[in-house]
């Protein structure tokens, strides 16, 4: 009898445990700028490596700088059009894009800052590049239809020209706290080098310790990235957030256990529980490095967000969260916790594509393994 009370003593405990609800405490926080909107567009690579930029000139300067999103967006464009249509067509043409896309367009055209072009017009207070992408989706099928049966090269100016439409022509100079700057001396003022900055990965499918292009849709420049055992691509992003570097991230945000209202994205060991863990704390997945080849493979875990990890926070048992800067906005109604979503280690185990650091942000050990 006293066996069978014990017993219904533990389920009850358990059953408490389950449903607490979450209390997070901070662990490390790092400096970030404003959680702003991308509005209605697909951008979300520049807003959060622009975010990222941002906290890397802090965390070097000390400075706190508002990087304009759109101008690399708009120096984008023209790559990706170039891409498709040299390609005939066989080729990604989307909003979408990954962290080295906006690093290579800094390493270009340079920087500037948002004050100086903000791809928005007078009357405009949001981003909305529906039109915008329907338009140039229709043009550049068109010019791959090749009606006149002979390409021109009276595309690149047109495509130019509907960018300037829509968000504006570049900034050739511009004045910043009282100084004049083009992008480019802009960019070396901020102290960015686009060149100190790594991705990394973690798939099966090719060899650790070794670079390779992942195959995956928003890849449309080809970029390539360093894979690591999943240990030690978490262990990486842990160590650069202990050394005060944050860390840029393209992850699956698909799933039913993914909720930017409720500000928390989790893997609950039990489906049944996918609602209810968005509340409160359940038991979670044990996520394997087989695991997440076999959803990465089967099309459940795909590239389709990108955001900016900022610090670390624990619940209440102890289990480690990762704080990640979301470009959806802060209105509480829709987005907790100011707009940032507190990811569990067993979701981004599972649904972190990559990452992006500053090379001094990796293990020693695993640098000297990547020869970095």
């Amino acid at each position: 009898m006293r066996s069978l009370i014990l017993y219904f003593s533990i389920l009850c405990s358990l059953s408490l445990f389950a449903q607490q609800p979450y209390n997070f405490s901070t662990v490390i926080d790092l400096q970030a700028t404003p959680v702003i909107s991308q509005g209605n567009t697909g951008t979300c690579w520049s807003f959060s490596g622009t975010s990222f930029l941002e906290s890397e000139i802090i965390r070097q300067s000390g400075k706190q700088i508002d990087l304009s999103e759109m101008y690399t967006v708009r120096n984008t464009y023209p790559k990706k059009a170039e891409n498709y249509i040299m390609r005939h067509g066989k080729a990604q043409f989307s909003e979408g894009g990954l962290a080295h896309d906006v690093l290579n367009s800094v390493a270009e055209y340079g920087l500037v800052p948002q004050q100086a072009y903000s791809g928005l017009f007078a009357e405009e207070s949001g981003h909305n590049h529906a039109e915008l992408v329907a338009v140039l989706t229709s043009m550049l099928k068109t010019y791959v239809d090749n009606p006149g049966r002979r390409l021109s090269k009276k595309w690149r100016p047109a495509v130019d020209a509907v960018l300037d439409i829509y968000l504006n022509g570049n900034p050739k100079s511009f004045t910043y706290e009282g100084k004049q700057y083009t992008p480019l001396s802009f960019l070396e003022f901020t102290g960015i080098n686009p060149a100190d900055y790594v991705s990394v990965t973690s798939f099966t499918h090719a060899p650790f310790y070794s670079e390779f292009i992942l195959n995956i849709p928003d890849n449309w420049s080809n970029g390539s990235f360093y894979n690591l055992p999943l240990d030690e691509m978490i262990n990486t992003i842990d160590h650069a957030l202990q050394n005060g570097f944050t860390v840029e991230l393209d992850c699956d945000v698909s799933e039913r256990t993914f909720s930017s209202k409720d500000g928390v994205a989790v893997i609950p060991g039990d489906s049944e529980n996918n609602a209810k863990a968005l509340q409160g704390i359940y038991p979670e997945m044990n996520i394997t490095q087989q695991y997440r080849q076999d959803e990465f493979e089967n099309y459940a875990t795909t590239d389709d967000h990108l955001m900016h990890i900022t610090g670390i926070l624990r619940d209440q048992n102890g289990t480690k969260y990762y704080k990640v800067k979301n470009s959806w906005g802060s209105d509480e109604s829709r987005n907790a916790n100011g707009g940032y979503v507190y990811f569990s280690e067993a979701y981004m185990r599972l649904k972190a594509i990559s990452i992006t650091v500053h090379k001094d942000a990796v293990p020693q050990a695993t640098a000297k393994k990547l020869n970095l």
